[in-house]
Parts: structure tokens; sequence; C-alpha cells
């Protein structure tokens, strides 16, 4: 069964019609040619696909586009703002957050929702006093970001663009 969606994809909504069974990562990639969010293992154990969605962190391949009907989602090639890249961007860049670069859309965007989260005050599972916001160290970073591996093992520099970022 089809039916009909808007999604407003990196500030741009877009329609479409598609089979009610499609995830948000193939309605992105293969209807809407947007490339960033990958498909890494398809079953939300990678976080290659990792969007935003309303700021929020969203594993895209396990998300029906049909459930985000008329949502914003926001993927790695739109947090630049007019030309200049996200800072988050900028310090991957800076600190080689990344070395084949498959996995580098989700974990900018990963990077983004946890740094926004961590400010917000949300705890993690190794957030030592829950009663103060959470310190964003090495070992905090990684626990936040555990959902997205790195095939290339490239996570030392993704901790330290993510500790540039946070600064």
């Amino acid at each position: 069964m089809d039916a009909e969606i808007t999604l407003r994809v990196d500030g741009a909504a877009r329609r479409l019609t598609l089979d009610t069974r499609t995830t948000l990562l193939d309605a992105l990639r293969e209807r809407l040619g947007v490339t960033s969010p990958k498909k890494g293992c398809d079953h939300g154990q990678c976080g290659a696909c990792t969007v935003l969605i309303g700021g929020r962190r969203v594993l895209s391949c396990l998300s029906l586009a049909i459930a985000q009907d008329g949502a914003e989602v926001t993927t790695a090639e739109g947090l630049a703002d007019d030309g200049e890249l996200h800072p988050v961007q900028r310090a991957f860049l800076e600190h080689d957050g990344f070395q084949c670069g498959y996995c580098t859309p989700g974990q900018i965007c990963s990077a983004v929702g946890m740094l926004d989260e961590a400010g917000q005050g949300w705890p993690s599972h190794v957030t030592p006093d829950m009663s103060t916001r959470p310190a964003l160290t090495r070992a905090e970073i990684a626990e936040r970001m555990s959902g997205n591996l790195c095939r290339c093992a490239a996570y030392d520099g993704i901790v330290g663009a993510i500790e540039e970022a946070a600064r």
C-alpha cells in the first residue's frame, strides 16, 4: 500500500509517495537522493544511518518513513549553515575524525545530537553524579557515542573532535 508524505529534509519540504514499509533511510537515499546517511548494517547496530529528527538522534534504518510524515529531518549535509561548516564538522576535519569516511555522516549527526543531550543535562551510563550536568570526559563521550561504530577505528580522532566541538 502506498502513502503520500511530506518530509522537511535539510530545510526543504519534500513530498513523496512510497510504500508504507519504506524505511526513512531508503526514502532519503533511494527516493530523495540524500546520500549522507549510509546503510551499514540495516539493523540499527552501527549508527551509519544516524540523522537528526527535531534535533534528536534517530537510526533512520529502523524508522518507517511514514511515521516521520511532517518531520524535520537533518542529515550531515544539512548541518552546514550558508556554506559555513557546523562546528562538529570542522572539528572532525581538524582532528582527522575519519579514515574511509563511510561512518562519518552518522558520527557527525550523532555527535551533534549527543552534545545537545549533554547540554540539557541528560546523564549517561557513566555519569558519576546524576544531579549535575555531566562533564564531557573522554569516557563520557565514548559511552554516549557507543552506538556509532567505525570500522577503521578512528575513535581517537572522533572523540578529540567532539571534545573540541564541546568547548
